[in-house]
Formats: C-alpha cells, structure tokens, sequence
C-alpha cells in the first residue's frame, strides 16, 4: 500500500500538510487504542487527510464518520477529499446533510453535521454501519454534540470493535480526556503559513460588506495568493462570492 492513494494531482498538497509527518504515530495510536483525542491547529490538515489515512491503512472495513457543526463544513470538506481521492462525491467519499444526503451503500468517508449522526442514533441505536466515529471542533461545544459525547461513550461498552476520535484545533484536553476515561492525547503540531491578526478599531456596521472590502483591498495591497473568509452562514458566504465576482473584474492584478 503505497503512503497516500487518490488523485497524484493533490500528492503534493497533501505531504507539504503539517499532519502528513505524524502519519505514522497517528496510525499507531489508533491502532493501540479505543478512544484518543487528536489536537492539530488549524490548517494541519486533520480534517481532511485523518480519514484518508484510516482509509488507506486498511485498518477500517465499515464506514468512517466525520462529524462538522455546520452543513457548509460538511459539504466542502467531502467535495475536497472527493477530489483528491479522484472519485465521483456520493460514492466512496459522501456527505449528508438536513434535506440532503449525497452517499451511497458504496461509501467509506461520511462527512455529516452533528445532528445528522444523532438523528441516526435515535433510529439506530448501534450505528453499526460506522467502525470509527470522529467527533470533529469538538471545541465548539454545540449541544448535538454534547449529546453524542455521552450516545458514543456509551455505544463504546456495547460494542467492542467502535473507535472513536475527538478532533479539535483548541481544546482543554484535561476535561474531555478524564471524560473519556483518561484516554490518550496526540498533538499534532505546526502551521501552513504564518498568521497575523489585526483588530477593527470600531465595531463595523455590516461585517459582510466589510469582509468584502477587506478582501478587495488585500487583492490589490498584497503579494498574490490566496484568501480565506469566514462567515457565519451560507447565505453570507455566497453574497460576498456574488459581490466579488461582479467587482474583481474591474480591477487590476494584484502585485
């Protein structure tokens, strides 16, 4: 089995991730235990290589679940893997959402909002299609899943061949390690690119026009490259899209 499998467009991308160098430990520690916690910060590329991994060690036969807070997540992560793994999104990497389920009896990788994997636990208490659930920004506390803390904990003693995976960029460990009966912990270290964070002296008025202004003035003030925006919901995200295509093409290259 060779170290990633997929689209060899992405094989670049995907070993320059600060995750792809403790590949190995990670495999080890999942195969060594039942539950663990996995701290990376964001932009390690937890996300989306965790799944592959499992997937490509062979060490799952059943579905792997990945569980986001928001559908928007949920949807953009599994249209990625998808890609870097060169297969069609519904097959062997899926996704589902409220009012919307993109997968098939064929698929492997399962991205679902926290309230889509409870939803499943009431109808089926075992959920025993799933061989390993992820409970992703487990820091951001929503109640769902808060609620799936405590249905998988619990699933755990009832079935022997679950593992379950606590995913987060900032967590208090301590409290959710004790909670897990004092599973174990692995950090994952390291960013993609440096990070520099300037405040608003004010409070805006309209954050969305002000993303969007930010956004143009950093097109045409910085070195080009790339910039990530985020939003509070969906709605938001495809206005400021919308503005931004009108407007980007009457203005000058950036650099």
């Amino acid at each position: 089995m060779s170290v990633l499998s997929g689209n060899p467009i992405y094989f670049k991308h995907r070993k320059s991730l600060p995750i792809f160098f403790s590949r190995e430990k990670i495999l080890n520690f999942f195969k060594n235990n039942k539950t663990f916690i996995l701290v990376g910060e964001t932009g390690s590329g937890k996300t989306t290589q965790l799944v592959q991994y499992l997937l490509d060690s062979e060490l799952c036969n059943k579905v792997i679940a990945c569980t986001q807070p928001r559908r928007v997540a949920a949807i953009t992560v599994a249209r990625r893997v998808a890609k870097e793994r060169g297969v069609r999104l519904g097959m062997e990497v899926g996704y589902t959402v409220r009012f919307q389920d993109v997968s098939s009896s064929k698929t492997r990788i399962k991205y679902l909002t926290d309230g889509m994997l409870l939803r499943e636990a009431v109808a089926n208490p075992l959920l025993k299609k799933y061989e390993v659930i992820i409970l992703d920004e487990a820091h951001e506390r929503t109640l769902h899943t808060d609620v799936l803390f405590s249905i998988v904990k619990d699933l755990q003693t009832k079935r022997e061949d679950l593992k379950v995976i606590i995913m987060s960029a900032t967590l208090d460990v301590s409290k959710f390690s004790k909670y897990f009966n004092n599973c174990e912990t692995l950090h994952v270290s390291g960013r993609q690119y440096p990070v520099e964070i300037l405040y608003c002296k004010e409070p805006e008025n309209d954050y969305v026009d002000a993303t969007l202004i930010t956004v143009l003035q950093i097109h045409l003030e910085e070195l080009p490259g790339d910039i990530l925006c985020f939003l509070t919901g969906q709605e938001e995200i495809e206005a400021v899209l919308q503005s931004l295509e009108e407007k980007i093409l009457y203005l000058p290259e950036s650099g």
